[in-house]
């Protein structure tokens, strides 16, 4: 039963893809696109900021196609194109023709190419901990796409993302390890980023004269003491996107929604009213 899952919503049918998606409270639709670690959903990655943000805002969170309760079509191909494309479908499909976007990690990558190439559907863009430039991939990041398996694996993964070790504790290395073990869980991510993993960076980077030409308001967030996505990267995108500013977090890891949950939330609520205030 779907109530018996909290990871499990809605089936919505967006680019031929049946994408398990939340979608609560109303208003302004903001577009949530998570990360990429073994056993995500977008209910792992948002649980905390999506009833924060369901109060004003109409919240849509994707399992994005390989990962969650959403459909696994065989011999699909992953790709920068393929989750794009899946996220506009998602739009289309609800009927929403603009909206926020806010990625975090791999997501901060499609959430970046989505303004790039449809930049008609963006309002507001957020990236938090963001792949989508260049950089030298960490040995974090390594751990993350070339995870194998072991509740001793996803322990180490937990005290990679977070700062704050409690945070990384045995109940949820236990949980995501269950879940990366569902059926076809695995397959599809060792499908995704096999080794060599450098390519998979490279191929998630929008062009700098791409991003450089945006217009849209960005806000870009990062932890200090992040491990997996350098904040050099974020610097660079604070570089590049003439409309843009950087939040970051001191003593945070990758987990900014989950280390500063409340902080977090406030800082999109506060950037998406500066733009219904036609700031």
């Amino acid at each position: 039963m779907a109530d018996a899952n909290p990871e499990i919503a809605r089936r919505i049918v967006a680019a031929g893809i049946a994408t398990n998606t939340h979608d609560e409270g109303s208003g302004p639709a903001a577009l949530l696109i998570h990360g990429s670690g073994p056993g995500v959903s977008a209910w792992a990655n948002w649980r905390l900021t999506l009833p924060a943000l369901a109060r004003s805002y109409r919240v849509i969170a994707p399992d994005m196609v390989g990962f969650g309760f959403t459909e696994r079509p065989q011999g699909f191909v992953y790709s920068l194109d393929a989750w794009v494309a899946q996220a506009v479908g998602l739009l289309d499909a609800l009927g929403v023709e603009k909206a926020h976007v806010v990625g975090n990690s791999f997501g901060g990558a499609v959430a970046l190419a989505l303004a790039i190439r449809h930049p008609e559907r963006v309002d507001r863009l957020a990236l938090m901990g963001s792949v989508g430039a260049p950089f030298a991939i960490t040995p974090g990041l390594e751990a993350v796409w070339g995870y194998q398996p072991s509740l001793a694996a996803m322990r180490a993964l937990l005290d990679i993302f977070a700062f704050d070790r409690t945070l990384a504790n045995d109940e949820l290395a236990e949980l995501r390890y269950r879940a990366s073990i569902r059926p076809g869980f695995q397959e599809s991510f060792a499908a995704m980023f096999p080794a060599p993993r450098q390519r998979w960076v490279d191929a998630l980077a929008s062009r700098e004269a791409d991003v450089r030409a945006l217009k849209h308001e960005t806000l870009i967030i990062h932890g200090r003491d992040d491990r997996v996505i350098p904040l050099q990267t974020s610097l660079t995108l604070l570089d590049w996107i003439e409309r843009s500013q950087l939040h970051v977090f001191a003593r945070c890891g990758h987990w900014v929604q989950i280390e500063h949950a409340a902080l977090f939330a406030a800082l999109l609520d506060g950037f998406f009213k500066e733009a219904a205030a036609g700031a």
